[in-house]
């Protein structure tokens, strides 16, 4: 095998880092604010090492923490139950987030570039459905999230129950 097989094998794949843009604004002030400060300690984990990428991470976990909490008491709010898709999808990343925060504070901090690196596959996608979807409805609804109030009377909405999972009777 010669040198420049065994370079290219060896080379490591550059991923685009997670960047805001006008793809990812939903016409929410408050939600676009929240993802942009979600970008942004993305963006600054990533430039950081050693011990200032995982006091970052740190940072971006509370941060995601508030962020999904966020959404979950709007969706609630909304007459959604915490059986939704969305509620769960905000399970499995935190869950794992959780995870690589608790590997690396016991010196796995070589994880946390992996993480980045998925969350900048993930967000993008979960932002522009599950929020966007999450944004429309709430925008109908005259909801309002920098009060986390309706304007009129909330809506009525059929509940899923949690057993009927995702993609059913028009949710997800």
């Amino acid at each position: 095998m010669s040198d420049t097989s065994a370079t290219s094998e060896t080379a490591q794949i550059q991923t685009v880092p997670l960047e805001w843009s006008e793809a990812l604004a939903l016409n929410d002030a408050k939600t676009d604010d929240t993802h942009q400060e979600f970008i942004e300690l993305c963006q600054q984990t990533a430039a950081a090492a050693g011990q200032a990428q995982l006091n970052l991470f740190v940072e971006l976990v509370a941060h995601t923490v508030e962020h999904f909490g966020q959404e979950e008491r709007w969706m609630l709010a909304a007459g959604l139950n915490a059986g939704h898709c969305h509620f769960s999808e905000h399970r499995n990343v935190l869950e794992v987030m959780k995870e690589v925060e608790r590997r690396a504070q016991q010196g796995d901090i070589h994880l946390i570039p992996n993480m980045l690196e998925a969350l900048a596959e993930w967000f993008p996608v979960h932002a522009t459905s599950m929020d966007a979807g999450l944004v429309a409805f709430l925008q109908t609804a005259g909801f309002d999230t920098r009060t986390e109030t309706f304007k009129g009377p909330p809506p009525k909405i059929e509940l899923m129950s949690p057993e009927q999972g995702c993609g059913t009777a028009g949710h997800c």
